[in-house]
């Protein structure tokens, strides 16, 4: 996969992805010119490629598609996850195609376009695909450049200069500025997303990077929603009256983003109403009762990772994306863990045996992905009564 002369681009080759490690890949660009440093992650999910682009978790992220044909099904403005595309670029097998997808509204290409997203497509992403594995998530720089031009030399001094995500806070990059409210409910074919009635239980959401379809799922089962900045205090957060509190998803590194968010989530415990947590919200709580996070050597990302719950030995289906897990060895004894991950045990839930409060690594509102998981939601609302 190197390039024995690495600052030359072979005939065609108008993108390139450039390893701090030394390793250069080459490939033709499409979406917006241009170069983005990050880290270099792969998911394998094979739909829902425009749900992962605009997942605020992939802040800072450069995505290696294992799934061939991206691309194929076009764009639409319904299926987002947040206002704006959050990964860096997309790095695919295959050449977008038109699209073919009666939902479509714009091609793929034209879409990182608008978005300013890079893409590089011609690259064998299953050979680094196994280079991470066998290496770690790498820190690297992507380019399109329709010329053909590219000063390697320079690309490789900037991914190795670019500190990484380990020790990153990047929840405040991508948190909402404002509070706002939602109530949007779950997509239906022909009507698309539902407005149900108003909620019952008032919840505030703690927004570190949060999905839409997670907002959607909380209305559906009768949230009624207040979504607040990152640094909201906790005066701020019991100014609402809330019947729960939610912990969203996000990026970067938990104990960065914990500096100023487990304090609150303490304050909260204290008040012993429920709460719920997902993603970076399951290692914001691991963290406000004393346990430990830590960087996975590649981590797991996609829509089909099996977790064992432990509760029955059922196994859920289910959408991830995190580069950090909760050390189990360091949860408390008032902490139970109720998921494991069966690809490499570690753990994926926990609840709180003194008060009602649990949370989960993996993302049950799927988007793309399974709703094996989509009973965690229930489990919220019936905590709030």
């Amino acid at each position: 996969m190197a390039d024995p002369n690495p600052s030359r681009a072979p005939s065609g080759a108008t993108g390139v992805l450039v390893l701090a490690s030394g390793e250069v890949v080459w490939g033709r660009g499409f979406g917006a010119q241009g170069q983005a440093v990050g880290e270099v992650c792969f998911n394998t999910a094979m739909t829902g490629y425009q749900e992962v682009m605009t997942d605020p978790s992939y802040a800072g992220q450069i995505i290696n598609f294992t799934f061939p044909h991206i691309g194929n099904v076009g764009t639409n403005p319904e299926d987002v996850e947040a206002l704006k595309p959050h990964a860096l670029g997309a790095i695919v097998r295959q050449d977008v195609t038109d699209p073919s997808n009666f939902r479509s509204t714009q091609h793929f290409d034209a879409w990182m376009k608008s978005n300013g997203r890079i893409g590089i497509s011609g690259v064998d992403t299953r050979a680094l695909t196994r280079l991470i594995r066998v290496a770690g998530a790498p820190n690297a720089v992507i380019a399109h450049s329709a010329s053909g031009n590219f000063d390697v030399p320079a690309m490789l001094a900037r991914a190795k200069a670019w500190a990484g995500l380990e020790g990153m806070d990047l929840a405040k990059d991508v948190t909402t500025l404002q509070t706002y409210g939602w109530d949007q409910g779950l997509w239906k074919l022909g009507e698309g997303y539902l407005a149900p009635a108003k909620g019952r239980k008032k919840v505030v959401a703690i927004d570190y990077g949060i999905k839409h379809n997670i907002l959607r799922n909380l209305v559906d089962v009768g949230c009624d929603l207040t979504i607040v900045t990152a640094t909201a205090s906790f005066e701020e957060i019991m100014g609402y009256a809330p019947d729960g509190l939610f912990l969203s998803n996000g990026p970067g590194d938990p104990a960065a983003t914990g500096v100023y968010a487990v304090p609150v989530i303490k304050q909260w415990l204290d008040t012993q109403k429920p709460l719920f947590g997902i993603c970076l919200g399951h290692q914001m709580l691991g963290l406000a009762v004393g346990a430990k996070t830590e960087k996975m050597h590649q981590g797991h990302r996609g829509a089909n990772h099996p977790v064992k719950r432990l509760s029955d030995g059922a196994v859920e289906i289910t959408s991830m994306n995190h580069g950090f897990a909760v050390d189990a060895a360091t949860l408390p004894a008032n902490a139970k863990a109720t998921h494991i991950s069966l690809f490499d045990g570690s753990n994926c839930g926990f609840e709180l045996t003194d008060q009602p409060a649990f949370s989960v690594q993996y993302h049950p509102e799927a988007s793309p992905g399974p709703q094996d998981s989509h009973y965690l939601f229930e489990k919220f609302a019936e905590m709030m009564g």
